[in-house]
């Protein structure tokens, strides 16, 4: 299938803002659920997707640059109604992609500038009462829409729901600091209280680190699925709002083979929706992020994969978080 670009500025960047009336321009291209929902008015829709297609610190198998762009295409084979109800009809917004560096190893400080440009478009959406879906790329895109919250929401405090085969808590990765394993490490430093559920994969320097860290608690996978999952309580003293970071090798490699590091031992597909109905019933999500899909050749069924447990996701925030993010 050709696909347009979005639409590109003389200076090269995307054009994102609002207009006069409040609206923002739509993606130049097809846009997630276009196929059900057609391309609604951004200032009708609860849910605004911001592709983020940024890829350079992965360690093992690469791609998931084309992973927003496969996740939105998968979502024209979907259907409005979930099983429960219609997400959709709360209104699904797709931005323009976020310009990402074009070279392969980006420098520090061009990551930089790229995080911050995407961390304004983030708070340009909190500021609509949106609720902002970040589309990775890989996992160290989660920094920027954090930033985004804490700035908005200060001087309340935001809790990450991170679903993981892996802590992503090095201090650094192949001597990238910006990696994609040390995002966690990145914001646990900035003192976010972390919740990490699923992980299976980690080194000795994030085991100690995690352990001796007060603001990081875990269930890793074998603990995760001996409990019962629809009944994971959130620490009480865990924040009232939180930002779901969904990494798909959380899932299990049976059901989510591409991503760039695959592990066993996963969570299934009714095991993750449980856990995330039992973690969003408890508080309220003030924004999310998806993670790490890797699309493989004529593996177009995990491309949906991905955009089923997204939109599931969007669903289980539609009936346990009814109302405008602004509200909460």
């Amino acid at each position: 299938m050709n696909r347009k670009q979005p639409k590109i500025q003389k200076d090269g960047r995307e054009t994102a803002g609002k207009s006069s009336d409040g609206s923002f321009p739509g993606y130049d291209g097809e846009v997630f659920l276009e196929s059900e929902t057609g391309r609604p008015d951004s200032r009708k829709c609860r849910f605004h997707i911001l592709p983020f297609p940024f890829e350079a610190s992965v360690s093992y198998g690469g791609g998931t640059r084309r992973g927003p762009e496969a996740i939105i295409e998968a979502s024209q084979q979907l259907e409005l109604y979930d099983g429960i109800s219609f997400p959709g009809e709360a209104g699904i917004f797709t931005h323009p992609s976020v310009r990402v560096p074009e070279q392969e190893h980006p420098g520090d400080g061009d990551v930089q500038h790229c995080f911050e440009d995407a961390g304004n478009r983030v708070e340009q959406i909190l500021q609509s009462s949106a609720i902002p879906v970040t589309l990775g790329g890989e996992h160290s895109i989660s920094y920027a829409p954090l930033q985004a919250l804490k700035r908005h929401y200060s001087p309340r405090n935001i809790g990450i729901v991170q679903i993981d085969a892996h802590a992503d808590l090095r201090l650094a990765y192949e001597g990238r600091v910006w990696s994609h394993a040390s995002v966690m490490r990145r914001l646990a430093d900035q003192g976010f209280p972390i919740l990490q559920l699923g992980v299976r994969a980690l080194c000795r320097e994030e085991r100690d680190y995690r352990d001796s860290a007060e603001n990081i608690v875990y269930y890793d996978a074998r603990e995760l699925i001996e409990q019962d999952i629809r009944n994971i309580r959130l620490p009480e003293e865990f924040p009232e709002l939180l930002y779901l970071s969904i990494d798909l090798d959380g899932l299990d490699p049976s059901i989510m083979p591409a991503t760039g590091t695959p592990v066993p031992g996963g969570l299934g597909w009714y095991q993750t929706l449980d856990l995330l109905a039992s973690i969003i019933a408890q508080r309220h999500v003030a924004g999310l992020d998806m993670v790490e899909l890797a699309p493989m050749d004529q593996g177009h069924a995990w491309n949906y994969t991905a955009a089923q447990l997204l939109y599931s996701v969007l669903g289980l925030i539609q009936r346990l978080n009814p109302g405008k993010s602004e509200g909460l």
